[in-house]
């Protein structure tokens, strides 16, 4: 007995191939939705220049941490605008501050730094 299939049955059927995968698929994600939020707003924090200028001023002095006061002339900017800076990286966590008198010191805060570097890796 010989199998016969009639072509001309079967014209208007397409044929097609199995489907397979055009990617491998995604792994389940490194961050949950509430870090991705936090990671945004200091990546956004980061994204002005004048900024990481400061965190590489504060990270070059001998006890990584500096006065409000020393920054204006180096970065050739007025206080207020630096102070706005500084509380900026200090609203996102990168930077801790301590009152001594009527200055106010800031330190980097290096287990965040060591987050965002993890985040990107």
């Amino acid at each position: 007995m010989t199998n016969y299939i009639d072509v001309c049955q079967y014209k208007s059927m397409k044929i097609s191939k199995p489907k397979l995968p055009c990617c491998t698929p995604l792994l389940t994600g490194r961050l949950t939705p509430e870090e991705a939020v936090d990671l945004a707003a200091t990546f956004r924090v980061l994204g002005e220049p004048m900024r990481l200028q400061m965190l590489s001023l504060i990270a070059a002095q001998p006890d990584r941490e500096v006065c409000a006061c020393e920054l204006a002339e180096p970065l050739g900017l007025a206080q207020p605008t630096v102070s706005h800076h500084l509380k900026m990286l200090h609203k996102v966590g990168l930077l801790e501050r301590e009152r001594r008198g009527t200055w106010i010191y800031y330190r980097i805060l290096p287990q965040k730094l060591a987050m965002l570097r993890a985040s990107l890796s």
